[in-house]
């Protein structure tokens, strides 16, 4: 069977648009349904100079590959004209709305995944709106107690204990019994999403040195560890909590599936030196499949071309990959 994958094109003032236009651009060996308003999509397609033939998707059809210069598209109109590098607060509800639709159709049945372009959180957050991130309005949305983050590149895969909060707020976040919820998740995803049988999992101390034996910080001796001690009675492949200066090396990758980092820039900056651009983000712990770019709006590229459709690619790539049509 063909899967179906539906795609957001995210802040319509950013490179979501072009990125959408790229895509449409090419051959896909599944049916992609793109989520947008068609003017923004028409008047991007001609500045990128791509020829694009923009059709109403209709769900009563047979799911049937993408091809190259057609978009199957679920039309949604921008409240405010959007502005190629100018993003307006009058817009924000119409980037949920994307995100709502997407989701309501992967979990009724009509999508087997979704992929997302970027948003501008800060741009959201203006309109009065509380929104964190993707991977949190994902969660509050379908249900899911605590999604975790997972960011791939090959083979290297690395998961966050918390996300989008302020650093000063990470110590406080991170409890055993969060961190064994998130290595539960964690594993359950290896397994099922990515077809791991005995996922090996490493975990990172929050303190540099892993807390030097306290010295640095107890967070490893009356969190980290026992979380990891109890997850590992549980049956899960873990180890840990070893310093985060050390844990990215070959020697610990070596027999590692998956690293759980304790916050946003320990773990996200490494995945992305490593593959920035071809890097997916995917959201383990959801009743739903989605991917998703490693990388903002990049408001100054929007409309001029020069975008790197490289981690859509990749994402779009995966959730075909992973889709269970």
């Amino acid at each position: 069977m063909v899967p179906r994958i539906v795609i957001t094109t995210g802040e319509p003032a950013g490179v979501g648009p072009d990125l959408a236009v790229m895509a449409a651009a090419r051959d896909w060996p599944g049916e992609l349904v793109f989520i947008g308003d068609p003017q923004l999509l028409a008047r991007r397609a001609a500045q990128l100079r791509r020829p694009l033939e923009i059709r109403t998707w209709r769900p009563e059809q047979a799911a049937a590959p993408q091809r190259a210069g057609q978009m199957q598209l679920l039309p949604l109109a921008t409240t405010a004209p959007p502005e190629a590098g100018c993003p307006d607060p009058a817009n924000a509800g119409y980037v949920l709305a994307l995100l709502d639709a997407a989701i309501d159709g992967c979990r009724d049945g009509r999508f087997d995944a979704m992929v997302t372009a970027p948003v501008q959180k800060a741009t959201i957050a203006a309109s009065g709106r509380p929104f964190t991130g993707h991977t949190e309005y994902l969660a509050a949305r379908t249900g899911a107690p605590l999604p975790v983050m997972l960011l791939v590149a090959g083979e290297l895969r690395v998961a966050l204990a918390t996300t989008h909060v302020p650093l000063a707020e990470v110590p406080g976040r991170i409890t055993v019994a969060s961190l064994r919820t998130s290595l539960a998740v964690l594993d359950r995803g290896l397994r099922t999403v990515f077809g791991l049988p005995a996922p090996r999992i490493l975990v990172c101390g929050l303190n540099p040195h892993a807390g030097e034996a306290g010295h640095l910080g107890r967070e490893e001796i009356d969190v980290i560890g026992p979380a990891v001690a109890e997850a590992a009675a549980d049956g899960i492949a873990v180890r840990g909590p070893v310093p985060a200066d050390t844990a990215f090396t070959p020697a610990s990758l070596a027999g590692t599936d998956a690293v759980l980092a304790m916050f946003h820039d320990q773990g996200l900056p490494v995945i992305k030196h490593a593959g920035f651009g071809r890097c997916v983000n995917v959201t383990l712990g959801l009743p739903i499949l989605r991917t998703s770019v490693d990388h903002g709006t990049a408001l100054d590229l929007a409309g001029t071309g020069r975008a790197d459709p490289g981690s859509l690619f990749e994402a779009i790539g995966l959730a075909l990959r992973l889709a269970r049509p």
